[in-house]
């Protein structure tokens, strides 16, 4: 009787051993540490849910950590009620500051990657010397400047500080990521009678997707978070949602439903820009780390 080549595969299949070795001890302990890590972490979202769904009755030290009897969807509808109009403020003030200092720093960076002129480094070095000037040391004279531009109480005061605060690690990201982009295009639409903007608009920004994410992000993040900005430079009618916020907690008697159903609300524009664009981030942060 023949054997089929079937038949001797499945043959030598069976007899063969497990090559995979066992998993080992360290990475077991690793992946332990890990989850015991991530739990821990999740404990203050596992609180902010929980009491969010809670009545204010049920909410006292002896039930803390305790699931709600019933889902309490009224907490969100009152929250939405104060601070509905703040996130209106909020998303304006995000998208518009996260556009504007994120074109300034594509141009900025594009230049100082790729038209080379006296000084560039030193205009560069200076430009990064504004990531590490924290905000209440500008705070006065940020004050009185826009006082004297007649912007304060409006929420372009807000904009146009987050714009100049982010002009400098927006600069810093598009200076790294075209720094690899080759000289070769560059100089062949200098060949082709292009110039600095038609270089930019048909060479240069096509290809700044991978930069574009990480610096929308980060810059979203930052501004939509931010909050000694919102608390001195804005009126009531143009306050962002994290004072608004706050004022959900203020008085004696708290009732801590509406401030975690609040803080639920406000943390759903981020969490969507993270989902969307999440996949984008390392990519396109590492984008011009490294050269082969």
């Amino acid at each position: 009787m023949t054997s089929t080549p079937a038949s001797i595969s499945e043959s030598v299949t069976a007899t063969r051993p497990n090559l995979r070795p066992p998993p080992r001890l360290s990475r077991v302990l690793m992946y332990l540490g890990l989850c015991v890590a991530a739990l821990f972490f999740l404990l203050p979202i596992y609180l902010l849910i929980v009491t969010a769904f809670k009545t204010p009755d049920a909410i006292n030290l002896n039930t803390t950590w305790h699931l709600p009897a019933f889902l309490n969807w009224a907490s969100f509808s009152d929250a939405w009620a104060k601070i509905g109009g703040n996130m209106g403020n909020s998303v304006f003030l995000a998208v518009t500051a996260t556009l504007l200092s994120a074109m300034i720093g594509s141009l900025n960076g594009y230049a100082l990657s790729k038209w080379k002129f006296r000084g560039a480094n030193t205009l560069f070095a200076l430009m990064l010397f504004g990531m590490f000037i924290p905000y209440q040391s500008v705070l006065i004279p940020l004050f009185q400047f826009v006082k004297a531009l007649g912007l304060y109480g409006s929420i372009w005061a807000l904009v146009l500080a987050h714009v100049v605060y982010g002009i400098p690690i927006t600069t810093l990201i598009f200076r790294n990521f075209y720094a690899d982009v080759p000289d070769a295009l560059i100089e062949a639409a200098t060949i082709d009678g292009a110039g600095f903007w038609s270089i930019y608009a048909r060479v240069i920004f096509p290809i700044s997707i991978p930069g574009f994410v990480v610096v929308i992000i980060w810059q979203f993040t930052q501004v939509w978070n931010e909050f000694l900005f919102a608390a001195t430079l804005t009126s009531p009618s143009s306050q962002p949602v994290t004072y608004a916020l706050s004022q959900l907690a203020g008085g004696q008697a708290v009732s801590w439903n509406l401030p975690m159903a609040g803080a639920i609300l406000a943390a759903v524009p981020t969490l969507l820009v993270y989902i969307l664009l999440g996949r984008y981030f390392v990519r396109g942060l590492l984008a011009g780390s490294v050269k082969g």
